[in-house]
């Protein structure tokens, strides 16, 4: 595989995320680090974890929970909330329900980064993760992880329902499982079946108020399942040879961007449609509506003028691939405010 040399430049996997009002969320720049000098495939450094500044290390921890992916996770559950009460839900039962979706996210996170420490070690963008530097160790990460799944399982079973316990419990075993371990290195599909583990905070967001499921939160989750694919192949396209570098098959490592592009458009446009079906089941009103339509159509443009833009690349044109990828953020954040307002309105 080579080595990964100093100096090299990377962009981390989602940039800093900085709220905007109540309209979503705006990109402020991408983290950039310098790697450290180190033969490819090597995990961390001489000095031992337990030696690193203590402030570091803790740090280091919070990192293995990926706090920038959670933020996204807890946009789409606390909306939710408010539309299974119909109001405003209550502010403990909220609170409660975030740091569980925090703990199982993080653990199934942790857990993720245990099992790809081979690959994180090679791939650019990820060779700064807490175990590739060696701030903490294999079996550190590996305790806190199942540590935070048992925790946000008690968590959410004493504190909420039992019912928000097992769905939580099924994404953290699906992320880790089916994705990690099955999927992500087989497959070019596996973000879109591993997407299922993203799509469970609707889930859990509505159970946490009801105890029980119901068609909207069912729609809601069928709009995050067809909205990871043109979410996530975006940002796979900009950062393609990282993950052929390691084997991982991505669709934009086997697929054309031609090919990836259309399969983006595809998927839109049964996001978009899905989205709106919560207004005819009748859980939303004209305020939803209006911010689906405007939203979902502007993706739309976003998404045609990707494709556009591939099909021109061959001729010397600039793909612009993370547009999409920096609307997509601000489009569901957009879409669950708008759950959120029209619960509060009712």
């Amino acid at each position: 595989m080579g080595n990964v040399y100093s100096g090299v430049v990377r962009a981390s996997l989602y940039p800093d995320f900085t709220w905007v009002g109540l309209a979503g969320m705006s990109l402020s720049g991408v983290c950039v680090t310098a790697v450290e000098s180190r033969p490819a495939g090597v995990i961390g450094t001489s000095q031992s974890p337990s030696r690193r500044p203590v402030g570091a290390r803790v740090m280091a921890f919070v990192a293995l929970t990926k706090p920038r992916i959670i933020e996204l996770l807890l946009i789409t559950t606390v909306p939710v909330m408010f539309l299974a009460q119909q109001g405003v839900p209550d502010l403990g039962l909220v609170l409660l329900t975030c740091l569980g979706g925090y703990l199982s996210a993080g653990g199934a996170n942790a857990l993720n980064m245990y099992i790809d420490r081979d690959i994180d070690a090679l791939m650019d963008r990820t060779s700064q993760r807490p175990l590739v530097t060696g701030m903490v160790s294999p079996r550190e990460c590996l305790a806190f992880g199942i540590g935070l799944a048992i925790a946000s399982t008690l968590l959410f079973g004493l504190t909420v329902n039992w019912l928000s316990a097992w769905l939580a419990l099924g994404a953290l075993l699906f992320y880790v499982v089916v994705y990690t371990m099955i999927l992500k290195r087989r497959t070019s599909q596996n973000i879109v079946w591993g997407g299922i583990a993203g799509c469970m905070p609707v889930l859990i967001g509505w159970s946490a108020v009801t105890d029980s499921l119901s068609w909207a939160p069912v729609v809601l989750f069928l709009v995050m399942f067809f909205w990871t694919p043109p979410h996530y192949w975006p940002l796979s396209m900009k950062v393609r040879e990282d993950y052929a570098r390691v084997g991982v098959p991505m669709l934009p490592v086997i697929a054309s961007n031609k090919v990836v592009a259309r399969q983006i458009v595809i998927y839109s446009w049964v996001m978009v449609a899905v989205s709106l079906l919560l207004t005819p089941l009748g859980y939303t009103g004209w305020f939803y509506t209006t911010v689906a339509l405007a939203a979902g159509g502007w993706w739309l443009w976003e998404a045609h003028s990707l494709q556009n833009r591939a099909k021109a690349e061959a001729e010397g044109g600039k793909l612009k691939e993370m547009r999409l990828f920096h609307w997509s953020i601000t489009y569901v954040s957009l879409l669950f405010v708008a759950v959120a307002v029209r619960s509060t309105r009712r």
